[in-house]
């Protein structure tokens, strides 16, 4: 496996010095944001560290040899809106450039972009399924034939009153990706994993590598803890922030050791990205990569070098 980062925790660094920390402090990739250029809507969004929007052969050369310099590898592109929103025009703007961003991951030859399906949060799963089928066969066949796989995290986006109840992302669960992978079978159309948002929906976050093993293109490594007493005091109905705080790995309740063996078991090979999201590490700059420091240090313990 290879252990990298999510280049969204490091916002105020360009791609050359993501790449050349990277290679210092032992990681082997880094998964690259191309969010279109703009104010971030939320936390970790809208970091732009390939611009899509205009990515000809010039821009592609630079980052290929920036990838070269530093030998550290891009383990894909990540672009993470809502598709389905409520507002038709406002889901084509991301659709459009999920779409860049699959034809950049093409350029560059990666051959892997991630993202979230989205969802109507106002309606059921079943009522946002037509227009899920709608929306994400035309883009997975789109992408299969620019030969890139699209990894879909799991995250619920449930944070806010503004996403309650049901979340800005349809793909939370092993009952929905197994209708979402039967309606839509193509072969690069999968799951970019990230075992903490099992965690807080009190899931078992270690049963689906295996019967998903096939299904699974790229990992986020992030931690979570439970308060037990905000749990019982508001219920799991309550927004999740309530009682769920993102952590390190290795500081939360994930068991990385059973987690990275279990992985390794089914034949997965591919990225193990840490994605920093502790706001105890988000004070500045050098406390920033202090959090990516500790968690190479940690995560090494079980992703040899």
């Amino acid at each position: 496996m290879k252990l990298g980062f999510v280049s969204a925790i490091l916002p105020d660094l360009s791609l050359d010095e993501i790449l050349q920390f990277a290679a210092a402090e032992d990681y082997t990739c880094v998964e690259i944001m191309c969010w279109p250029p703009s104010k971030a809507e939320r936390r970790y969004a809208g970091v732009t560290h390939i611009d899509v929007t205009d990515f000809g052969p010039d821009a592609a050369r630079r980052v290929r040899e920036t990838v070269h310099r530093t030998g550290v590898e891009i383990s894909g592109l990540g672009y993470y809106p809502n598709p389905l929103a409520p507002d038709p025009q406002e889901a084509a703007v991301y659709v459009d450039h999920i779409k860049k961003v699959i034809l950049a991951a093409e350029t560059l030859g990666i051959g892997q972009m991630n993202t979230f399906v989205g969802r109507d949060w106002t309606k059921s799963v079943d009522d946002n399924w037509p227009r899920f089928v709608s929306t994400w066969k035309p883009l997975v066949e789109f992408a299969q034939d620019h030969g890139v796989r699209i990894g879909i995290e799991n995250c619920p986006m449930l944070f806010s009153s503004d996403e309650w109840p049901g979340g800005k992302n349809l793909a939370t669960s092993p009952v929905i990706w197994r209708r979402m992978f039967a309606d839509i079978p193509h072969a690069n159309f999968g799951l970019n994993y990230d075992p903490s948002h099992m965690v807080w929906q009190h899931m078992d976050y270690l049963a689906p590598l295996q019967e998903f093993k096939d299904r699974i293109f790229h990992v986020h490594a992030k931690d979570v803890r439970l308060d037990v007493q905000q749990l019982n005091d508001y219920g799991i109905l309550a927004l999740p922030p309530r009682y769920h705080t993102p952590k390190l790995p290795g500081m939360g309740e994930v068991d990385w050791g059973k987690f990275c063996s279990i992985l390794s078991d089914t034949g997965y090979r591919g990225p193990v990205c840490v994605e920093v999201e502790d706001r105890a590490f988000e004070e500045s700059l050098e406390r920033r990569k202090l959090s990516l420091r500790q968690s190479r240090a940690y995560l090494r313990n079980f992703i040899p070098s």
